[in-house]
């Protein structure tokens, strides 16, 4: 499955990329949530799924520190009332600078603590009752009505994948070279739903595109929009597990390993070609040129033809 990651902030753009996106034949639309005191697009995912038709939405992610299990499991019942089948809730628990200066959280455990969040939110919504004693979620409550909605995870570490195959409707990854998620990150998967005795979720594969004949700008705009992670010691190790030296930049064989760029035709095959190495969906994110409508526009004609 191909899907594209929604690049508007404003609730009224962010409804009409969703629209245009499913109007050109993108299979998912999905957003990144709980970033730097933005909007909360979880409501706006509500209009979007009420003003659109067949198109699947996802959230990836909402960080768990930012609401109680209940509250997530209510707030994605709300857009499954306007969408029935189309949301996939997808969850993580980001980082301890969020955590301690957004949320006024102490960080601590992330594993763990989205380990009980996944228990309990799936809970809800699969069962609409739960009652938990952790070390993060203590509750005893119930939701009505309820519905099946997938609970998907954020995963950049073996370990998270693992707990992904374990308890969660799928994995999301972020930054993560094809190399890593076909030799490290699938494995991880597959292992931890075999430890649990079911069958291993999608991988859904965050992947940077940029539809551009010149190669070179498609790199300096990597480098670029996505220098953080090349400074976040967690992404650095898991670029090192991939055989990838970085050192505050990246090298080209890491970015063409990470970014699909190219012509039209370059960027459709590449998608496919991630899907073929295993990748159960993919969330196209289009890196930004100067003419960013352009940029948006070519990503989305690009998904929707590897979709077809």
């Amino acid at each position: 499955m191909y899907g594209i990651a929604i690049q508007e902030a404003n609730p009224e753009a962010f409804v009409a990329q969703v629209q245009a996106a499913e109007a050109a034949g993108v299979q998912s639309a999905w957003a990144t949530m709980g970033g730097a005191g933005g909007v909360d697009m979880m409501p706006v995912y509500a209009v979007a799924a009420a003003q659109t038709e067949r198109i699947l939405l996802g959230s990836a992610i909402v960080h768990t520190w930012s609401r109680q299990p209940v509250a997530f499991a209510q707030e994605a019942m709300a857009i499954e009332g306007f969408g029935p089948g189309r949301f996939r809730l997808g969850i993580g628990p980001t980082t301890q600078f969020f955590v301690e200066r957004m949320y006024g959280r102490p960080y601590s455990k992330p594993l763990t603590n989205l380990r009980e969040y996944l228990q309990t939110v799936r809970a809800l919504l699969h069962e609409g009752r739960v009652e938990f004693e952790g070390v993060h979620v203590s509750l005893r409550g119930r939701i009505n009505p309820h519905a099946p909605v997938p609970v998907m995870a954020s995963a950049l570490r073996p370990k998270s994948y693992e707990l992904c195959g374990e308890l969660a409707d799928g994995a999301i990854s972020w930054m993560s070279p094809l190399k890593y998620l076909e030799e490290i990150a699938l494995p991880a998967l597959q292992a931890g739903a075999a430890s649990a005795g079911r069958e291993a979720p999608p991988l859904v594969a965050h992947v940077p595109i940029a539809v551009t004949t010149d190669r070179d700008a498609a790199r300096a705009m990597a480098r670029e929009q996505l220098a953080m992670y090349a400074n976040v010691p967690n992404y650095q190790g898991m670029f090192a597990a991939a055989g990838y030296e970085v050192a505050g930049s990246y090298g080209d064989d890491l970015l063409d390993d990470l970014v699909v760029s190219g012509t039209e035709d370059e960027v459709v095959a590449g998608l496919q070609r991630w899907v073929e190495a295993g990748m159960g969906e993919l969330i196209a994110h289009p890196l930004l040129s100067e003419d960013r409508e352009g940029s948006i526009a070519a990503a989305t004609a690009a998904v929707a033809r590897a979709a077809s």
